[in-house]
């Protein structure tokens, strides 16, 4: 009987290895680099809050430092840029993991965390706070649709627009809260 038409899977030996990320792997490639939130990504615990910090972090210290520079319209620029450049960066690294939705792949988590600042700011540290535990949240549960899109769609694309939608979400929770509270 051929190999290929069995109705058995392949031995665990024949299949390939998932790679353990690394500093070294990340260094290894840009796409790996960016995939993997610049390091924040190679988190022993929770890589995809760690990415999460880092979005917030980074954006307060950019906007801080140069609000001239980090407009919302440059933001939502830098943002569909950063969603493009994920489809590629998260397809790549998860290919090289052989690990196509890796949890070390943060940068998902940046683009959407990104998006969801530029929108709520400016707020207070407490209501960043908020849109934080609530992106987290929806990211983590993947209410529907997004655990449908976390299923149907694979690769890059599918890394990066499970959390768009979470985002989506978190910026529902924020209008309605803006609205009726």
């Amino acid at each position: 009987m051929n190999p290929a038409s069995s109705p058995f899977p392949p031995p665990p030996s024949a299949s390939p290895r998932k790679r353990k990320p690394t500093p070294h792997f990340m260094l290894a490639h840009p796409a790996h680099w960016i995939a993997q939130g610049f390091g924040s990504g190679l988190s022993p615990i929770m890589p995809g809050t760690a990415g999460t910090l880092f979005a917030w972090l980074s954006y307060v210290v950019l906007s801080t430092r140069w609000p001239h520079v980090f407009t919302a319209a440059n933001w939502l620029a830098i943002i569909a840029a950063g969603f493009i450049i994920g489809i590629w960066a998260c397809h790549r690294t998860g290919q090289a993991l052989n690990s196509p939705d890796d949890g070390s792949m943060v940068w998902d988590e940046i683009i959407a965390f990104w998006l969801v600042l530029v929108l709520v700011m400016p707020a207070s540290l407490k209501t960043q706070f908020a849109a934080f535990v609530v992106f987290r949240f929806f990211d983590m549960v993947k209410p529907p649709p997004i655990a449908w899109f976390d299923r149907r769609f694979k690769g890059g694309f599918g890394v990066m627009w499970d959390d768009i939608v979470a985002a989506f979400y978190t910026l529902l929770v924020f209008a309605f809260w803006r609205t009726y509270w």
